[in-house]
């Protein structure tokens, strides 16, 4: 049976491209890149070349990229390493409803260390408030951290409005960009961004590796403790393939955006185009046109999306009713809930993220199955 995958916001396929040049890093070339002999040396070498085309991909500079193990480790040590480097200097932070956990699950570990966190609403279509953002800075804000691109719904957050909020009251900007990179072009310096997570295998990188900028002359603190790896920020020894695969996802992503970006953009319209045509009572969430170019979250009137996403399953079809950190989660998407969903609206939703091994033809079948699936539970 055919696999017909339609999640890539939850992970992608490792590039060929990419795997042959992690290969000789697992095999020949195993270096420790702190070692003096010969092939440390090359693997160093190898870790700075990546660094050079991660920050090249987000025109940063390559001492401002900090590696780490995954995106949510950069979300982590963002707003953690930042948080305690500058208590002094205030304790309150602002974030949105819609976060990745990876951020929602910081902050509430802050609040219970004597921060203070405000939750920005958002509109119907995942927007946040800008009034509101405006209105929740105090004197003792220090960071503001909002999303780049949502993981759930597609919806790109206005970010260099906010980053010039954040400018105008001195207060740091971090954007937890894992869902954009390389999706969409991002360029830190004109929007301003002072700290900024990704991860590689949303970018057809490897899994367990990814990376953090932090703009220079940002201090935060070390979050993992017993070396000087990485600028003495984290502790550990590299994992040099990992890195090397990251760099190498990064420079491919940078080459190929404008087809990226057009390629998928095509499949997602034609996919809405098609479903809200040929099923009944289909609810686009999020916004349509401010969108990630690979995203479509639809919800069914009266589905349950978990039974529908094993009968899906069974058909060879891969999708997701949101965020993969949420599988186990009985509640509802708490991204669905706050741009207004019902319970049975947001029960009932579908994430496809298309990706540039899906085909037209990919799309018709999933249509059509989930046509007959949907409508065989209503007669």
């Amino acid at each position: 049976m055919k696999i017909r995958y339609f999640d890539n916001a939850a992970t992608t396929s490792i590039s060929e491209k990419v795997l042959m040049k992690m290969f000789p890093y697992l095999t020949t070339s195993y270096g420790n890149a702190s070692a003096m002999y010969g092939i440390g040396r090359y693997a160093k070498r190898a870790i700075e070349e990546a660094r050079r085309d991660v920050a090249e991909l987000i025109n940063a500079t390559p001492k401002e990229i900090y590696f780490t193990s995954c995106g949510s480790e950069s979300d982590n040590t963002a707003l953690k390493g930042f948080a305690y480097a500058n208590k002094e200097k205030g304790k309150h932070i602002i974030t949105s409803k819609i976060e990745h956990h990876a951020i929602l699950e910081t902050c509430e570990t802050l609040e219970k260390q004597g921060f203070e966190i405000t939750y920005i609403n958002v509109n119907k279509d995942g927007v946040i408030d800008i009034n509101e953002l405006v209105n929740s800075i105090k004197e003792d804000t220090i960071l503001i951290s909002i999303m780049f691109a949502n993981n759930e719904i597609g919806t790109i957050e206005p970010i260099e409005e906010i980053s010039k909020i954040a400018k105008a009251k001195n207060i740091v900007f971090h954007t937890d960009a894992v869902q954009a990179v390389g999706n969409i072009p991002i360029n830190v310096q004109e929007l301003r961004i002072d700290m900024l997570s990704m991860s590689a295998h949303k970018l057809h990188g490897p899994k367990g590796v990814g990376a953090l900028y932090v703009k220079n002359g940002i201090d935060f603190e070390k979050y993992i403790n017993g070396g000087h790896q990485e600028k003495n920020k984290r502790a550990g020894t590299e994992n040099v393939a990992g890195i090397v695969g990251l760099g190498e996802a990064c420079r491919l992503a940078k080459k190929d955006m404008e087809y990226h970006i057009k390629y998928l953009s095509s499949l997602r319209n034609y996919y809405i185009k098609k479903i809200t045509a040929e099923i009944p009572n289909v609810k686009i969430n999020g916004s349509l046109e401010k969108r990630l170019p690979g995203n479509a979250n639809v919800s069914f009137k009266d589905v349950d999306s978990q039974e529908l996403l094993f009968k899906l399953d069974e058909l060879g079809i891969c999708a997701s009713s949101g965020s993969a950190c949420n599988t186990g989660i009985q509640a509802p998407s708490h991204v669905l809930t706050a741009i207004g969903l019902s319970k049975e609206d947001a029960g009932g939703a579908l994430r496809t993220t298309f990706g540039e091994d899906n085909t037209f033809d990919d799309i018709d079948f999933l249509v059509q199955a989930l046509k007959r699936l949907i409508c065989c539970n209503k007669e």
